[in-house]
């Protein structure tokens, strides 16, 4: 199932934030995977959702901005959306 996940949109930030995440690396991948925890768990993910009360999506808008700075929205925005473009390319694939 690894491969088939390697193939579809968006895998280049999902699987390697779930990476992070098993590793405890706090990375923009892993802040993108944690916004779409629960959606990426019905998959059969391990995709925790983010400790603590900070929302995952602001952690991720955090990170980016701290590079990007102005430019962190636009990439925000790419970046959550290739993860949905991952999730619902899985789910097409499991026949849901």
């Amino acid at each position: 199932m690894q491969d088939e996940l390697k193939r579809l949109p968006g895998a280049e930030i999902v699987l390697p934030g779930i990476a992070d995440i098993e590793a405890g690396r706090q990375s923009v991948n892993a802040s993108a995977v944690q916004c779409a925890a629960s959606r990426l768990q019905r998959l059969g993910l391990d995709a925790r959702k983010a400790p603590g009360d900070v929302p995952a999506a602001h952690e991720l808008y955090r990170q980016l901005h701290a590079v990007l700075g102005e430019g962190a929205h636009s990439r925000y925005n790419a970046i959550l959306s290739r993860v949905a473009s991952f999730a619902g390319a899985a789910e097409r694939a499991q026949g849901r």
